[in-house]
């Protein structure tokens, strides 16, 4: 029996307003941004912080939910012993799916040749650019990587708000309770429990997003004006042509061969994908994303592994833009590369688009720390980039929810933790129910222990 979730008690009522819906707001909001950065650019440059804020906001609640998520998941599982196969599945998804965003922004900047006839020179560049953020680039040895994700402390994991430290701890606390049996039952409850306090708080933070969207947009537009396109404008259009080849062709396909729409999923998501798109970040909707999966009928016990991982493992279109823009960076300064050294390239970014954080100018930091390690290519590079780079941010996060979506719901269907009626009829009825209950946020019944199904069904 599939755990009960809240759409499963809703009863038919009549359709709200359109002006009520979350996504109608979150659009009002983008438009009106653009409009105020447009016309009063000086205006829509101080709404920064009105969007800053939103997203600060947010990622003070990431870490519980997500905590709670993957901690309550593992405990609902009769056979801890399959997350492990849960975890290597995931992992060869995500690697597959950045090698193939590679490519495609490989191959992109190639055929399009956005950089070619620039006629850079490296010495005229500001290397100041890079240097302010080199600090900030994650960690390049895969050493340093793996002790990057272990925190300094239990609850310095939380502090942080990074996602990898919390779910470690998530999963060595989960297998904990596992063990423990009977003695655990009520921290367990108490952790289900609070999951529930969190999302209802998180769902008064979410009337916010119209705003957040409003701020950022009219920031963006405002401070960098879509006259900063001007030359670099066929950069923009070939990576989002690039996104574009990838949604369509790889995630597309992804979908279809498991069963499943990607216009479906685009448009149960439509809400989340507007927010993305306004803020700039991936991180304000990782909590409504979590609810809806399970909506959809996906064990938690799995897409509340997957998810989170594909945070920091899966940012398709952190690696799109890294090829994208190296190679650019190549053209426009007339360094030819070999294929050797592009190859040499494509190795470091697999590792360099892992562990970015999904916040805005990720990318970017992580471009940097591509750059540092290729000594064929200029670091002070990224100056051509960076008067443009909050238009390609937009995209970037986009194309990586978007893959972190559906490589949850094909996860959950390799694992059978997956009801694919459940899965058909919402995407069908393009999650009106689901969108009512997390509007109301608090209405989701807590299941008790003896209720709670296993994510993968005995045979």
């Amino acid at each position: 029996m599939r755990p009960q979730t809240g759409t499963d008690t809703l009863t038919p009522s009549k359709p709200k307003a359109i002006y009520k819906a979350l996504y109608f707001q979150v659009v009002v909001g983008l438009t009106l941004g653009i409009l105020a950065g447009h016309f009063w650019p000086d205006f829509g440059a101080s709404l920064k912080p009105l969007g800053d804020g939103f997203v600060k906001l947010v990622k003070m609640m990431i870490a519980p939910v997500v905590f709670c998520t993957i901690v309550s998941g593992i405990t609902s599982l009769n056979d801890t012993r399959e997350i492990g196969k849960t975890l290597v599945k995931s992992m060869a998804l995500f690697y597959a799916l950045t090698a193939a965003a590679l490519l495609i922004g490989l191959a992109a900047v190639m055929i399009i040749e956005p950089g070619v006839g620039m006629h850079v020179s490296p010495s005229s560049l500001d290397p100041a650019v890079a240097a302010r953020y080199a600090k900030q680039a994650a960690p390049v040895g895969f050493t340093d990587f793996l002790l990057h994700i272990i925190p300094h402390s239990f609850f310095g994991a939380f502090a942080e708000g990074e996602v990898l430290p919390v779910l470690l701890i998530s999963v060595l606390v989960g297998f904990g309770l596992t063990r423990v049996g009977k003695a655990g039952e009520p921290v367990v409850q108490g952790i289900e429990s609070f999951s529930h306090v969190l999302f209802a708080a998180f769902g008064f933070i979410m009337k916010l997003a119209p705003i957040g969207a409003f701020g950022a947009m009219a920031f963006t537009v405002g401070k960098y004006g879509i006259d900063s396109i001007g030359s670099l404008g066929l950069l923009i259009l070939t990576f989002y042509v690039a996104c574009g080849v990838f949604l369509v062709a790889i995630i597309g396909t992804l979908a279809r061969l498991h069963g499943f729409s990607l216009w479906k999923v685009l448009r149960y998501f439509r809400e989340e994908l507007l927010i993305v798109l306004g803020t700039s970040s991936s991180e304000p909707v990782l909590p409504r994303v979590l609810q809806k999966l399970e909506a959809l009928g996906c064990k938690k016990g799995v897409s509340g592994l997957v998810l989170p991982m594909g945070y920091s493992f899966n940012l398709d279109g952190t690696a799109i833009y890294l090829t994208l823009a190296s190679l650019f960076i190549a053209q426009a300064c007339d360094i030819h590369l070999s294929a050797g050294q592009i190859v040499a390239m494509l190795g470091v970014m697999l590792l360099t688009s892992k562990g970015a954080a999904g916040v805005t100018g990720s990318g970017f930091v992580a471009l940097v720390a591509t750059l540092t390690v290729m000594p064929d290519l200029p670091v002070a590079g990224v100056a051509l980039l960076v008067g443009i780079d909050r238009f390609m941010s937009e995209a970037r996060a986009l194309t990586s929810i978007i893959s972190n979506c559906v490589a949850s719901i094909v996860v959950s269907i390799w694992e059978d933790a997956c009801d694919r009626e459940v899965l058909h009829r919402e995407l069908n009825q393009s999650g009106a129910a689901t969108e009512r209950v997390l509007e109301g946020m608090g209405d989701i019944p807590v299941m008790p222990l003896a209720a709670r199904a296993p994510a993968h069904p005995s045979h």
